[in-house]
């Protein structure tokens, strides 16, 4: 989904917001995002009526490509 518009919302564990925005992915499909470390975020991501929620999280031993998240 290259060069796609997606609606990003993410928050931490707190209900405090870290990104609103429409991000759009790279020629790869994927979208850079920076989150604070050693942290737990609830995730959704939209687009065209389609949309995914996950946790995602940024501790040590935690990956840092995503490929797992699927609009339905």
């Amino acid at each position: 989904m290259a060069d796609n518009d997606f609606d990003v919302y993410i928050e931490d564990q707190e209900g405090n917001v870290i990104v609103d925005e429409k991000m759009t992915a790279h020629q790869n499909g994927f979208i850079d995002l920076w989150l604070p470390r050693d942290q737990k975020f609830k995730t959704k991501i939209e687009h065209n009526g389609k949309s995914v929620e996950s946790e995602i999280s940024t501790f040590k031993d935690d990956p840092t490509c995503i490929t797992t998240m699927q609009l339905m």
